[in-house]
């Protein structure tokens, strides 16, 4: 936990969802946000002003801030959910995809107005944008993650299609989900020796350079507790 930064996240009630994820700002905080490699739909609150983003990937850590006062909550979806209209790939690292927000706490997605969810039924609002055909999912996706594909798909058009509703490659999602596996054990103060093996890392110096990158910390610094957040 990052002080002045509260932050809680839940399993999700659909089939598309991971997790849904809130937090909220005592004082302004900053924190590193780590590498992640599915996509979300982001609502952000200060005051009376909403901002509604639709996030991609990210495979670098990013130093960010969070402004006092401020209210965030969002869901992230399973690996394939995706938003035809805001491709994973160009909403990477940040790039996100601002939607226009109405008077009356609306959002406007697709030329219709939507009513701005809660954290407690945003599942309703991604279960509107799937019968909408806003949300989609492709199924193929879980297979070609895990090295398979039909018969008949060859391995370059697996990879364009991965690549299009993740918005990064396989390769890349490997790499950064073993990251977050080693994070997670040092965070929660396992051994630097052990988090090489958790990780599928050769040695201890790949497994540094990999938390450098995946988390803006050394494996010694995510051991004494310093504050990650990976959401």
């Amino acid at each position: 936990m990052v002080m002045g930064f509260n932050f809680d996240a839940v399993a999700g009630e659909l089939p598309l969802m991971q997790r849904v994820w809130s937090a909220s700002c005592d004082a302004t905080t900053g924190f590193t946000s780590t590498v992640k490699g599915s996509s979300m739909i982001a609502f952000a609150r200060n005051g009376d002003k909403w901002t509604v983003h639709v996030r991609g990937p990210e495979t670098r850590a990013t130093h960010l801030t969070c402004p006092e006062g401020w209210e965030f909550f969002g869901v992230e979806l399973q690996f394939g959910a995706y938003l035809p209209l805001f491709p994973p790939s160009g909403l990477a690292n940040l790039n996100d995809a601002l939607l226009p927000t109405l008077s009356g706490d609306r959002i406007l997605l697709d030329n219709r107005d939507w009513e701005m969810p809660t954290k407690q039924n945003v599942d309703v609002f991604v279960n509107r944008l799937v019968r909408a055909g806003l949300l989609i999912f492709d199924p193929l996706v879980e297979e070609i993650r895990h090295g398979e594909r039909p018969r008949a798909m060859s391995e370059r058009i697996a990879q364009i299609r991965f690549r299009r509703a993740v918005g990064v490659s396989r390769r890349k999602l490997v790499s950064i989900e073993q990251a977050q596996r080693a994070a997670q054990f040092l965070a929660a103060g396992g051994s630097i020796a052990e988090a090489v093996i958790v990780g599928g890392y050769y040695d201890q110096p790949q497994l540094a350079r990999a938390m450098r990158w995946a988390t803006g910390h050394t494996p010694g610094e995510l051991r004494s507790a310093t504050s990650f957040l990976a959401f």
